[in-house]
């Protein structure tokens, strides 16, 4: 195979698995590799962990504000609204802004989420364990992440179903199957819209009721005397959604199939729980939750000597620099011992994850969760993954297991 015969635009082939075999190809020949596109402008694909961190720690000639950070093309018309999103933002605004949150979505509040967590991860399992069989995503890995970012922002229970199904509209505008009239969109707008109206009756709601709860932090917090403007929490609310609930289930599930399929290792994290923090490093590195983000180029510039023009669209493949031979020894070996495990499943730079802790606090208790109480797991189907060169999800995966005892039933 060579350089040329990769097509990264053929969302087919992401539904199927990773592309691990052309990202191989790449980084090997041609790690700043320029590739076509049919309905856009073509880009530079970026496959080797060095580069990416660098591109990723130099935003002023890299930027993610000037055309946004989704390998799809955003209308220009659309583009001051994207740059609300702390995602597409560039400094000094990114660094404001991220300040701002950073005083309402505090450390300590996220190390005081962990005995909810634990429970939460106990009823998840009693809903289940008695059945010896579900589906992985919707009943194991979906619950957990999306509780605790309602009852974070004080979502009410009777809201839930509609932001989750709203949530998987706006990553999988690709797949047509996430999608109301069964039609790929163009992008997530319509699903968009609907989340911002959401987000500003929750916006209300901690204003007239406020509460212990993120929403309340953020409609209060201040920073030299300015507050979040509602536009600026209503596009907060999109990426908590987003970043804090879609991603942490794919992980969760994508982890799952990767310990499924590695026996071995799902035997000694059985055995010996202390595993679980270094288990949760390696899935995030093994199969991370985001295929791919943007980088525009501010400037004429070059990457290992390739030059880089103006406006250039450059693409940031994380699955493939988190398999680099240079930084990972076999780095198709699916090992829950590695060590180190520098990966950058989280971004690197500016844009490192401002969810990174709460993600792995979530992924560590449901790990050790699965491991402690559910025995014999294995897929009785094909997991069904997300149409998508941006989003490594997976829609449907059934499973079968040894049926076990609620907890409560255990206890007694």
């Amino acid at each position: 195979m060579r350089p040329s015969d990769v097509n990264l635009n053929d969302l087919d082939v992401f539904e199927r698995g990773v592309p691990h075999d052309w990202f191989r190809v790449l980084r090997r020949e041609a790690p700043v590799h320029w590739h076509d596109e049919p309905a856009g402008p073509g880009y530079w694909c970026i496959t080797r962990y060095a580069d990416l961190k660098a591109i990723s720690r130099n935003p002023a000639v890299f930027s993610s504000e000037r055309m946004g950070t989704l390998i799809r093309e955003t209308d220009p018309a659309g583009l001051p609204v994207m740059r609300k999103i702390m995602l597409n933002m560039d400094p000094p605004h990114h660094r404001q802004h991220r300040a701002l949150i950073n005083k309402a979505f505090t450390p300590r509040m996220i190390d005081a989420l962990r005995p909810r967590i634990v429970e939460l991860v106990t009823q998840i399992i009693d809903s289940v364990i008695e059945k010896g069989e579900c589906n992985f995503v919707e009943e194991l890995a979906a619950p957990l992440p999306m509780l605790v970012i309602c009852e974070m922002m004080g979502v009410p229970d009777e809201d839930r179903r509609r932001v989750y199904e709203i949530g998987n509209s706006m990553v999988g505008f690709d797949d047509p199957e996430l999608q109301p009239d069964g039609k790929p969109r163009t992008s997530g707008d319509d699903a968009f819209a609907e989340m911002f109206v959401y987000a500003a009756k929750l916006r209300e709601k901690a204003l007239s009721h406020p509460g212990d709860d993120l929403a309340t932090g953020l409609v209060n917090v201040e920073l030299e005397g300015r507050k979040l403007t509602p536009e600026e929490f209503h596009f907060f609310f999109l990426l908590l959604l987003i970043a804090g609930n879609e991603t942490t289930r794919t992980v969760t599930t994508n982890g799952m199939i990767s310990l499924l399929e590695h026996p071995d290792e799902l035997r000694a994290l059985k055995q010996d729980p202390s595993l679980v923090d270094s288990a949760v490093e390696e899935i995030l590195r093994f199969s991370p939750a985001v295929h791919s983000f943007r980088r525009t180029a501010t400037r004429d510039t070059e990457v290992r000597g390739v030059p880089i023009r103006e406006n250039d669209k450059i693409i940031l493949w994380y699955p493939s620099a988190n398999r680099d031979e240079d930084v990972f020894p076999e780095p198709d070996r699916f090992d829950i011992r590695r060590s180190p495990n520098d990966h950058v499943a989280f971004g690197y730079g500016e844009h490192y994850c401002l969810g990174a802790n709460l993600a792995r606090m979530e992924l560590q208790e449901i790990f050790r969760g699965i491991a402690q109480r559910i025995d014999e797991m294995e897929m009785t189907a094909r997991p069904r993954r997300l149409r998508s060169n941006f989003v490594n999800g997976v829609k449907e995966m059934r499973v079968c297991f040894r049926p076990g005892r609620q907890s409560t039933d255990a206890a007694a």
